[in-house]
């Protein structure tokens, strides 16, 4: 049977440190921060997902991001080479954990760079980010891992947030969905769905109709409820402060087996 595995990472003491590029910096409660990843990871839980903690990284703010530093696509994982130059040291333990997993291991190599932020999958279609954390030698070193795989890589551009994952993420049908004013180009989704607050362009797909939500954008749960899915809310504000969301914070692997 397959198994629902998600990569997760506790915050770090040093969490408040975190980089911040298209926000203005706030104080982050850093114990507030806990219990909140504590409650993100309940919910993955609660709704089938066996949570794998990969080893603290407590010298590096930004870690409990786990998604920046791996890219899935089937069994295959393509570990990262961040942007930020202060986030590199996070690729090692994350490297231990899905090889531990049985997963098939490439690495992004110098002078490329790749942050799995910026990398939407959506069926066979692998959208990627170019813009100010991925450069086009990520995209190339990308392209060259799943091509052969059966992926389509489409890159498109990012200038507005930080990575493509904070304007835009999919829904179980496909359709691409993001805060307009924060999507630099809508022609590479074939369908776009805008929604009224930024932080609801950002949904985990926890199976059937369940979407994993910022309960900072409640017209959006409102919105995704009349359309017949089931938004499941959780607090994530001081990550927030952090430029982080919903799709940060795990990495869902979806065709091991156990």
């Amino acid at each position: 049977m397959p198994s629902k595995k998600a990569l997760v990472r506790r915050p770090g003491p040093r969490l408040a440190e975190g980089l911040v590029t298209h926000v203005e910096r706030a104080p982050v409660d850093v114990e507030r921060a806990m219990e909140q990843w504590h409650a993100y990871t309940d919910a993955l839980r609660a709704h089938g997902w066996q949570t794998v903690e990969v080893d603290p990284a407590d010298d590096c703010p930004d870690a409990v991001f786990v998604e920046d530093t791996v890219v899935m696509y089937r069994n295959v994982a393509l570990i990262a080479r961040p942007g930020a130059v202060s986030r590199r040291e996070e690729t090692a333990a994350v490297e231990e954990a899905v090889a531990s997993l049985g997963c098939s291991v490439n690495r992004v190599r110098e002078p490329g760079t790749l942050d799995g932020g910026d990398v939407l999958k959506i069926g066979d279609t692998v959208y990627v980010g170019r813009g100010g954390r991925t450069d086009a030698a990520g995209v190339r070193q990308l392209r060259a891992a799943f091509e052969p795989l059966g992926a389509r890589v489409v890159a498109v551009p990012v200038r507005e947030v930080l990575h493509l994952k904070s304007a835009v993420t999919a829904l179980p049908d496909g359709t691409v969905i993001g805060h307009v004013p924060h999507v630099d180009a809508l022609s590479p989704f074939p369908r776009f769905l805008p929604v009224p607050e930024a932080s609801g362009a950002h949904v985990v797909l926890l199976g059937g109709n369940a979407l994993l939500m910022a309960s900072s954008a409640p017209r959006t749960a409102e919105l995704f409820a009349d359309l017949g899915y089931a938004p499941v809310p959780v607090d994530i504000g001081e990550f927030e402060k952090l430029e982080g969301c919903v799709t940060c914070l795990s990495v869902r692997l979806r065709e091991l087996y156990a």
